[in-house]
């Protein structure tokens, strides 16, 4: 049987999560925060298949009722951020059905086209990675999902980490020439967010003020400022959920870049992290040719995995979109 999510699922859901991608675990109280609790949670787009009363696979499928920035709610958009079926309950056509089902319903939403998985604020991971998981890209490619773009996660082992001599070179050259690194004022806050979200990604202001008012730490911020103080760019870590080795987000404003502010905030941030303790750097989300891609090659990042982010048209009973 495929029904929504009702109340008491949430840990079994968990369970079986973990069973059927024991490579990617998650735990109860993170599986509750990241998706239950998320702002455009509708239950009803929480699809459980369930086998005698017994919860065996899900499929979510979710659609913006708050804004990410302004009052775009995206209406033609949804996207499905994971499903899963029990490797007892495989090969079934369980994942067909709780797939098809959470497509029904943002169709009957009103949504032309869905993602996997490149939803914010509440990924889990960007898209799918088809290396580790073949059977899911089979059964999307199936169901007429296409690829859009990869991105690409990478990790930086932090164990002896320094700052190399060339770039301490550059920060003393730069702070001869009236910049200064440090973290930032609470009052520096406000003129980071509107950065981050104007010149960057909404979700980025939204993840840095959630962060801050969750309690972060604001030493896990490292801003560059101009001669005049005024804010060119910043590295951080610790932003999403606490995890003091997750490194992001990072930006340099455009009429800043190609003065070397991105390597050393990098490396400052860097070594923030391993005077902290972690050891190693990672981060879920990047382009592999993008400028950042190619900084973090540079800096000894080493791409761990590749995630393509799909879509699929949600096409009406009638054949139209």
């Amino acid at each position: 049987m495929i029904r929504s999510f009702e109340v008491g699922d949430g840990p079994a859901l968990a369970s079986v999560w973990t069973a059927a991608a024991p490579a990617d675990p998650i735990g109860y109280l993170r599986f509750r925060d990241q998706f239950l609790l998320d702002r455009n949670f509708d239950p009803a787009g929480l699809k459980v298949a369930v086998h005698n009363d017994q919860v065996v696979g899900a499929a979510y499928a979710v659609r913006r009722l708050i804004a990410a920035a302004g009052d775009d709610l995206e209406p033609a958009s949804g996207w499905i951020p994971f499903f899963f079926v029990h490797p007892d309950h495989r090969g079934q056509g369980i994942g067909t059905e709780l797939l098809t089902a959470a497509m029904d319903w943002l169709r009957d939403q009103g949504r032309s086209e869905v993602f996997f998985s490149s939803y914010t604020p509440n990924y889990f991971l960007p898209g799918l990675d088809s290396a580790r998981y073949p059977a899911a890209q089979r059964l999307t490619t199936a169901l007429g999902f296409e690829p859009q773009y990869d991105a690409v996660a990478m990790d930086r082992s932090l164990v002896g980490y320094e700052i190399p001599a060339e770039v301490r070179d550059r920060i003393n050259m730069l702070i001869n020439d009236g910049y200064t690194f440090g973290t930032p004022t609470g009052d520096e806050l406000t003129a980071l967010i509107n950065i981050a979200g104007v010149d960057f990604n909404p979700d980025w202001a939204r993840a840095i003020r959630e962060a801050v008012v969750a309690g972060m730490p604001l030493d896990r911020i490292v801003v560059a400022r101009d001669p005049g103080r005024g804010i060119l760019g910043w590295a951080m870590h610790g932003t999403y959920e606490g995890v003091i080795d997750r490194f992001g987000p990072f930006g340099v404003l455009p009429a800043s870049r190609g003065t070397g502010l991105g390597k050393v905030l990098l490396h400052l941030t860097l070594e923030r992290m391993a005077g902290l303790g972690a050891h190693s750097a990672w981060f879920l989300w990047t382009g592999e040719k993008s400028a950042a891609g190619q900084l973090y090659l540079k800096t000894g990042f080493t791409i761990t995995r590749t995630f393509t982010i799909l879509r699929a048209r949600l096409v009406r009973s009638d054949g139209k979109d």
